[in-house]
């Protein structure tokens, strides 16, 4: 009986890294562009979520390259609010992601300490978040 113990093989799921602490991770996502604007014609939201209290901010957009004018806002407010700084970005891969070229992710990295993570299983997370929060509607 040991012997077919030991030749079998044990299904572990990976755990998705969870964060301690405020602002030690920050998901990211931009959605659009919408069919309907805002009242201010914006065609497009970015959201931002803590990992551990899943709190979010949702900033308009009238195109996606302002998705960095939006993440420096963000990174101002937060971490001014909050005394702490933003450790980790998490985005997933997709084509509607905010497109960081390795200049901005290397000035993010140098004059602010944050590492960008693009993850394919961030999207997911990210959405049940939403959900929950009622953002979005699966």
């Amino acid at each position: 009986m040991d012997c077919i113990k030991g030749k079998q093989i044990k299904h572990t799921k990976k755990r998705a890294t969870r964060s301690t602490q405020l602002l030690e991770i920050v998901h990211i996502d931009i959605c659009g562009p919408l069919d309907v604007n805002s009242f201010g014609k914006e065609r497009y939201f970015i959201t931002f979520i803590d990992d551990y209290l899943h709190y979010g901010y949702v900033y308009l957009l009238h195109e996606k390259s302002q998705a960095m004018d939006a993440l420096e806002i963000y990174l101002n407010e937060v971490e001014r609010q909050l005394d702490r700084k933003v450790k980790v970005i998490k985005s997933d891969r997709g084509g509607d992601t905010m497109k960081l070229d390795n200049t901005q992710v290397y000035l993010l990295n140098f004059f602010r300490n944050v590492t960008f993570v693009r993850n394919t299983q961030c999207l997911i997370h990210h959405n049940k978040m939403m959900y929950q929060k009622g953002i979005i509607e699966l």
